[in-house]
């Protein structure tokens, strides 16, 4: 398999892709960078022009196989209506929900999960690690977790999608958002709607809740089969809003009833584990909360 790191977004230390390369081949893959990987330009990983230009090779280009982006951040926002199809798995996660964004569009798999830096830093049998490459390899994953207080017992099967909410928020109104995603698809059969995972960090309370109302207003929160809430890092809980982000989010989906799963180990933590993307994904709460996505061979 022969992987390309590209930077679509924020500046990445050179040092971590350096790292994540001996890793990756160290797994027996093939690993090439894009030309401008390692370019700053302000916050940004090179000029919208350069970063564009990364992207469109590493898709374009037939012999990569997949696509691993070195950080998120912020930039491909300013970009994404240049980006070609995306046709093969991007790996990544917080700014790079654009791109699963645009694999969702043709329903193509992609990998929400760590980057460069914790590829390069994460302890070989850290679970982020083992999961990531078992990934690659094809092979299908399984979570568990302890059951948080608000979840919403049940169990759902669908495709997952969604990522950094923040980002998803600035995608609403566009043909890329995540209404137009479920429209795409629609009729779903209710028992095989989509499952939604949401994450964030560093945002005011009230802003989570503006963005869910938004997500409800809009019928996303209402065309989904379950929900999954992973980490919102650094989102301190507003004692003006009278309870915390959870509580704000169970009471913005509390008129549906499909299984809502909280405190996933899922975001802005070293503990971020993968999940494939537009894949057939099973989740249950009950005594535990439970997480299992097919596996697909890159």
């Amino acid at each position: 398999m022969h992987i390309r790191i590209i930077s679509p977004s924020g500046v990445i230390d050179p040092a971590y892709i350096d790292e994540s390369v001996v890793r990756l081949r160290s797994w027996g893959f093939a690993v090439s960078e894009g030309e401008h990987a390692r370019d700053v330009f302000g916050r940004f990983a090179g000029t919208d022009e350069a970063r564009l230009a990364d992207i469109k090779d590493a898709l374009l280009d037939p012999t990569v196989d997949a696509v691993l982006c070195s950080r998120g951040g912020y930039g491909l926002q300013r970009i994404i209506d240049q980006i070609p199809p995306v046709t093969k798995p991007i790996i990544g996660f917080s700014d790079i929900t654009e791109l699963h964004q645009l694999a969702a569009i043709n329903n193509e798999p992609s990998v929400h999960g760590i980057m460069c830096k914790h590829i390069a830093s994460l302890p070989e049998e850290s679970e982020p690690i083992v999961a990531l490459r078992k990934i690659l390899a094809g092979e299908a994953i399984e979570y568990t977790w302890e059951a948080h207080p608000l979840n919403r017992n049940g169990e759902a099967e669908g495709v997952l999608i969604g990522g950094n909410l923040s980002v998803l928020y600035g995608l609403q109104g566009t043909r890329y958002d995540l209404r137009s995603i479920l429209d795409s698809r629609s009729p779903i059969p209710d028992n095989q709607r989509p499952i939604l995972l949401i994450e964030d960090i560093a945002e005011r309370h009230y802003h989570i809740d503006r963005m869910l109302r938004n997500l409800r207003m809009s019928g996303v929160l209402a065309n989904i089969g379950g929900l999954i809430v992973g980490q919102f890092s650094d989102c301190e809980d507003d004692p003006s809003m009278g309870c915390t982000v959870y509580e704000t989010i169970k009471e913005v989906v509390a008129d549906y009833d499909y299984p809502v799963l909280f405190n996933a180990p899922i975001g802005h933590v070293e503990h971020n584990v993968p999940l494939w993307f537009n894949m057939h994904t099973t989740i249950h709460s009950g005594m535990n909360s439970a997480l299992r996505t097919d596996g697909v061979l890159i």
